[in-house]
């Protein structure tokens, strides 16, 4: 007997200016499965993706779904056929609440025409009946700005499963989580496993996709190389049929060699007592160093302080062996430090401003002419 198949992409390609994104890619999920999507970065695995989605349109190619051709020409056609995608950068409305969020476009009414209201108590049941469904435990009414990522994260997938969809597509979603954080995103998807649904699930953590997959489809270089149940595999065999080649050193030796002290921390404290306290390390040239931690240890806030955007109680930091004191972003600049935030699209760019805007901005007066305007020219060379 045939293998039936919720989902089928058959010879899909995809160009863009000078780059051939996809090359007759076929990729097909059974019903009722975790298909692991993998490849290197720009193999094409997101790009598959959003044609899937309908925010890219394939040159060429078909998708199936049960057996039948649809035609996916927008994300609301991809809706409305049953498939959901959760992004790797998750973008919900920061200020209205976590119900609104999960029924945008489709708040359920009350009243006649035309003094309609939104039915909120209807919307609040609705969705802590989801919230049920998949063990969730979020108030519905909750500011979504103030929710953690991981919260963020099971609010996106109730809205897909509100969407009764039966593939769901997530891309790259413990990339920002903790350990007990993923555990409970697996048993959300355990449980949608054992109600039929169908998730591609797109990762580069060895380990959770050998676990949580049952198939596995690898691509390289735009170009489909396999298809695999996840019990044949191993993290070499998966690494050797990505890259196309064995690999004699995963971890080469590292001939690196730092140099002299750059930056000394001394018991430094935050002004906030349930925030960092005491840290101490030091930092060399040439050298990277890793603060690590679970989400909620502060290291958000320790560089933060650093770099002097919260205050600190006590504790001394110094460069090339001199004490500093850095009380604004303006000190640390003075000293030649930079920070690259968290939330790159909410506290590190300005998304109204151009490329080259938002490069010369940490260094405006390099660029500004007698009369305190911008040299354009200038600043779009450097930024090139």
């Amino acid at each position: 007997m045939a293998e039936s198949y919720v989902l089928e992409m058959r010879n899909v390609s995809k160009a863009f200016p000078g780059v051939q994104a996809l090359s007759d890619v076929t990729f097909k999920v059974r019903p009722g499965t975790v298909h692991a999507l993998m490849g290197e970065n720009g193999a094409g695995k997101s790009t598959l993706m959003k044609c899937l989605f309908g925010i890219y349109k394939p040159d060429e190619g078909d998708i199936y779904l049960n057996g039948d051709k649809v035609a996916i020409n927008s994300s609301k056609d991809a809706l409305n056929h049953g498939i959901s995608m959760i992004h790797q950068e998750l973008h919900p409305v920061p200020h209205r609440n976590v119900m609104e969020n999960i029924w945008l476009g489709r708040f359920p009414m009350t009243g006649f025409w035309p003094l309609k209201f939104v039915n909120e108590k209807q919307m609040a049941a609705d969705t802590l009946r989801l919230f049920r469904e998949l063990d969730i435990d979020i108030d519905p009414r909750a500011r979504t700005g103030a929710l953690s990522v991981s919260k963020i994260q099971s609010l996106e997938i109730v809205k897909a499963v509100s969407y009764h969809s039966k593939v769901i597509v997530m891309d790259e979603p413990t990339s920002s989580l903790t350990g007990n954080e993923v555990e409970h995103l697996f048993s959300i998807m355990n449980r949608l496993r054992s109600q039929g649904v169908s998730i591609v699930y797109i990762s580069h953590k060895m380990e959770e996709i050998l676990r949580i997959s049952d198939d596995v489809t690898i691509m390289r270089d735009g170009k489909y190389v396999g298809t695999w149940q996840a019990g044949e595999l191993t993290t070499d065999l998966i690494i050797t049929r990505m890259v196309g080649r064995d690999l004699t050193e995963r971890y080469p030796e590292r001939t690196n060699m730092p140099g002299e002290t750059r930056m000394q921390v001394r018991q430094l404290s935050s002004s906030n007592p349930k925030s960092f306290q005491n840290v101490s390390f030091e930092l060399r040239k040439g050298e990277i160093l890793g603060i690590g931690g679970l989400v909620g240890a502060q290291r958000t806030e320790l560089v933060e302080a650093l770099f002097g955007l919260r205050p600190v109680a006590s504790g001394t930091i110094s460069i090339n062996g001199k004490p500093v004191k850095i009380k604004s972003p303006s000190d640390a600049k003075k000293n030649n430090m930079a920070l690259l935030t968290e939330e790159r699209r909410v506290t590190g760019i300005f998304p109204v401003l151009s490329v080259y805007e938002n490069t010369v901005i940490a260094n405006l007066q390099r660029y500004q002419n007698w009369a305190f305007l911008l040299n354009e020219r200038r600043g779009i060379e450097d930024a090139r």
